[in-house]
């Protein structure tokens, strides 16, 4: 099974298939709403706004999974990420992205690409910190470590690129500009 395989459902209980992105740059993200890293949300609407009339999609599946960050219904996060970020991609359903529960799109997108790393800097080192502690061996598994870890596939449906939410924004930017 590939990316055009996939499915996911919008907040508002619709299912939508993989198969509608079909010829284009995508960007999957599992977000929250009350994380350190939501103000990727910003540089999110302006990638959207910038490259979605050259065949951009994003697909924004929030999820609780980590430190209960994202905590309100689908309606009171669609809200929040309008008010707050003027958002104009949809928000999908609130899912799981780890473990039993997870949805499959996110369980073939780390069968596709696995965890590389956090890179360097003050956030990475925090990241780093923070999962150690809470496994030991979170370096040799695909899982979503946090919030805002994003994929990028490819017109063809190929998952190119894993960024962590630790990874400048611009880097995504450069990613997805290469594609289209």
């Amino acid at each position: 099974m590939g990316f055009y395989d996939q499915s996911v459902v919008t907040a508002a209980g619709e299912e939508i298939s993989m198969k509608d992105y079909e010829g284009k740059v995508v960007l999957v993200v599992n977000t929250a709403t009350g994380c350190g890293f939501t103000p990727h949300y910003k540089d999110l609407e302006a990638m959207y706004e910038k490259y979605h009339d050259r065949g951009f999609e994003i697909i924004d599946v929030p999820c609780n999974q980590f430190a209960g960050q994202t905590p309100g219904t689908d309606d009171e996060i669609h809200e929040f990420c309008q008010l707050r970020y003027n958002t104009q991609f949809p928000q999908m359903k609130k899912a799981d992205v780890n473990g039993e529960t997870a949805i499959p799109l996110f369980k073939y997108l780390k069968e596709q690409k696995g965890f590389e790393g956090f890179g360097k800097g003050p956030a990475a080192f925090a990241m780093k910190a923070m999962l150690k502690k809470m496994d030991k061996d979170y370096k040799n598994n695909p899982e979503i470590k946090w919030n805002f870890t994003k994929f990028v596939v490819d017109r063809k449906g190929n998952v190119v690129a894993r960024f962590e939410p630790t990874e400048k924004m611009g880097n995504v930017d450069k990613c997805v500009e290469g594609l289209l």
